[in-house]
């Protein structure tokens, strides 16, 4: 950075909100004449930026891969994608949108610009496949889902998992659950296993029809 800021008109920082002092993911935007520069930063070296696991819900189920698909053919190399514009055109919701982007930026098909608030169209050499592969809670999700690990009773549900059973409850639009990986992070590093194979279950019996 320091070749650039001689050049630099204008320093922008983007981050969350920090209520407890815990270190968060930042990125530093130099404005220069014709172009900006980003440098992004992960709270620690062994983290990384993803969301930590906040997009892991977009990943979750077959559901989203379709979508994914879906609006990856709509993609026409825009500057900036307009959710809603691409909701009315593929007949999906715009929460299905932004939930298949997520899916397409983590395959480096789309990108985001901070500046700008938006999605733009990009493609990256990346193997669209190794997110999921190689995200322990994801892989650990989708085998409790598989073993029928989840049973659902309205708003709650239960997961057993190894010598114990986990009680995962809906509310305010989000799941907690009554492990130690909620009781440590509330959400702030994304959903815990046990919360992404409910979703799992939950989106897979309504596409089916039927509740487990």
């Amino acid at each position: 950075l320091q070749r650039v800021l001689r050049h630099a008109t204008a320093l922008r920082v983007y981050g969350p909100p920090v209520a407890d002092g815990a270190p968060v993911a930042s990125a530093w935007e130099v404005v220069l004449p014709g172009m900006r520069l980003t440098l992004t930063l992960s709270p620690d070296a062994s983290r990384g930026f993803s969301g930590e696991g906040g997009v892991l819900a977009a990943l979750a189920t077959d559901e989203a891969a379709a979508d994914a698909e879906l609006v990856s053919v709509l993609l026409a190399w825009e500057s900036a994608i307009e959710p809603a514009t691409l909701a009315e055109r593929s007949g999906l919701s715009v929460e299905r949108v932004r939930a298949a982007l997520t899916r397409l930026g983590t395959a480096g098909r789309v990108g985001y610009d901070l500046a700008d608030a938006a999605y733009f169209h990009r493609e990256l050499p990346y193997d669209a496949d190794r997110a999921e592969r190689h995200n322990p809670r994801l892989v650990a999700a989708r085998e409790l889902a598989g073993a029928g690990a989840v049973s659902l009773d309205g708003t709650v549900a239960y997961v057993a998992s190894g010598d114990r059973r986990y009680q995962v409850r809906e509310g305010d639009g989000a799941l907690t659950c009554t492990c130690r990986w909620w009781a440590d992070y509330r959400g702030k590093r994304g959903p815990c296993k046990h919360a992404l194979a409910v979703t799992m279950v939950r989106r897979g019996a309504t596409v089916a029809g039927g509740v487990r």
